[in-house]
């Protein structure tokens, strides 16, 4: 972390492993189950009612076979995007509204050729794997221009992890995809709400993902599948 990050608090998911491998204050939740998701939340407000960065980071490659979760939602759209929607917003009240407070949403190159299935968001009647993981990618990103939160979304570039089956055979090591989220997450780093990286660049995104039908849209499929209302 560089430092002008010394002295926040930041919070990253899925930071057992791929690109955040370092551990300070471990703290456990399963994102197959939303109930972790909100346990999590409470605890991490408790212990910290000042949060600076959320780094919404954790995410599975979609399995091919079509899994559900206890939850009933279909597995890679609810770890890659509801779990993060969820966490998300129980963490509003702590998230700071001063300058430097944000939300980095670790997204992919994916989400381009990624579609929300509106009326089928589980996938059950047409699943695949790779349809699967970009609509939960494209959620995420679109999920960033939530006027709510003061956030973007970055996609690291192809690195080594346990996502790179998704997109070929060689990535950069992980190190190197981290340091582009990093960047996001110093308050010296300017951002625009909504914006997307790729890597360091700032480019546009997916039309749908500055949509504000789509936003209001998936908001609310968000909440009825969390069984959350905003």
């Amino acid at each position: 972390m560089s430092s002008s990050l010394s002295g926040r608090t930041v919070l990253v998911t899925g930071a057992t492993s791929g690109i955040n491998g370092a551990q300070l204050r471990p703290l456990a939740a399963d994102f197959t189950r939303l109930e972790e998701v909100e346990n999590l939340a409470h605890a991490v407000v408790r212990e910290h009612p000042r949060l600076d960065v959320l780094v919404n980071n954790a995410a599975i490659a979609a399995p091919e076979r079509h899994t559900l979760t206890a939850d009933g939602n279909e597995i890679a759209f609810q770890v890659n995007f509801l779990a993060h929607y969820l966490l998300t917003n129980l963490l509003e009240p702590a998230l700071t509204s001063d300058p430097g407070g944000r939300v980095v949403n670790v997204s992919s190159a994916l989400h381009r050729s990624g579609a929300i299935q509106w009326n089928d968001p589980q996938r059950v009647r047409r699943y695949s794997r790779l349809a699967a993981y970009a609509q939960s990618q494209l959620a995420l990103t679109v999920f960033a221009a939530d006027p709510r939160f003061t956030a973007v979304s970055v996609n690291p570039g192809v690195c080594e992890t346990g996502l790179l089956p998704l997109y070929g055979h060689e990535g950069a090591p992980a190190a190197e995809g981290s340091q582009h989220v990093v960047r996001l997450c110093d308050p010296a780093t300017e951002i625009v709400n909504g914006a997307y990286y790729d890597r360091s660049e700032r480019v546009a995104p997916a039309p749908a993902a500055t949509e504000d039908r789509t936003i209001k849209r998936l908001n609310k499929l968000a909440d009825l599948l969390v069984g959350h209302t905003a």
